[in-house]
């Protein structure tokens, strides 16, 4: 199938971008990366009538760190994640992330917060955000907000943005030297979207957890927190134990629906393979903040 016809702008500048997002109103989609609306255009399953395109914007791109925090410009494609050296000291679970996205090509043209505004629930990055506690930083005419992550994906393919709002970037703490993560996943191909898989992160205290965050993706309409999985790993070290009740826990986690690889409880089945990897993984050397 072809594309509708729609008109494509190229603002100069972020404001530039956010006045014609005000003045278009939802006639309007911005680009990024592209990898998800083009596909969408060409499928008719999106009807634009202008692109306004905000994939050479300066001001979406780039790493930095800001005290205690690593600020990612919103049009940062995936690879530049891959390549840089702060994202793999100071986000770890970033960096594990980005081998799973898609392919190479996709990878170049992608962007995080296309990725994170798409709110696909099978995506990696939106897990990673919420594991994360990030704040995400959405813009409009009127200003600034920060969102948290955990509060920013609603539902299906939505968000907390709002009607004129642009996500500029994202704020992720700094891993400190207790921290550990671990990104694990299954898929039918590499490459595919996952059938299952968590994003963790954890702190702990010699080989005991204190605090841990396991989100799991591919198992609902968005990134899932499991609460009572965390729980029973938390207070001492993962122990075949602690390990056999958090998946035990995501029972009442995890609600995930059936689709064409196999039902809700060969979904739960997967989530307790991939916690239970993503657990040893993450007591490995390479899973620790440089």
């Amino acid at each position: 199938m072809k594309a509708p016809r729609f008109s494509y702008v190229r603002p100069a500048s972020l404001t530039e971008a956010l006045n014609l997002l005000a003045e278009k109103g939802p006639e309007a989609r911005l680009l990024a990366g592209g990898q998800s609306l083009l596909a969408a255009l060409a499928f008719r399953l999106s009807d634009p009538q202008v692109l306004i395109d905000i994939s050479k914007l300066p001001e979406l791109t780039g790493v930095t760190r800001v005290g205690d925090k690593i600020r990612i410009g919103a049009g940062t494609t995936h690879s530049a994640l891959g390549r840089d050296a702060l994202i793999a000291s100071a986000v770890p679970l970033i960096a594990q992330a980005i081998p799973h996205i898609a392919h190479p090509a996709i990878r170049n043209r992608g962007t995080i917060g296309g990725s994170l505004a798409y709110a696909d629930p099978a995506a990696e990055l939106p897990a990673c955000v919420v594991a994360l506690e990030a704040d995400l930083v959405a813009r409009s005419k009127t200003g600034e907000r920060r969102i948290k992550a955990a509060d920013f994906f609603t539902g299906l393919f939505s968000t907390a943005l709002e009607p004129g709002e642009i996500l500029t970037a994202l704020e992720v703490p700094v891993a400190s030297a207790s921290d550990r993560c671990a990104l694990v996943e299954v898929a039918r191909r590499s490459g595919d979207y996952a059938m299952a898989g968590v994003a963790l992160k954890a702190t702990l205290a010699g080989d005991r957890i204190i605090a841990i965050r396991p989100v799991f993706f591919g198992l609902g309409d968005a990134p899932v927190l499991a609460h009572g999985a965390a729980q029973a790993l938390t207070g001492g070290p993962p122990t075949g134990e602690r390990i056999a009740a958090a998946k035990a826990a995501l029972a009442t986690d995890l609600d995930p629906p059936g689709d064409q690889h196999g039902g809700p409880e060969m979904k739960r089945h997967l989530a307790g393979v991939v916690l239970e990897r993503a657990i040893a993984r993450m007591t490995n050397s390479e899973a620790r903040a440089a």
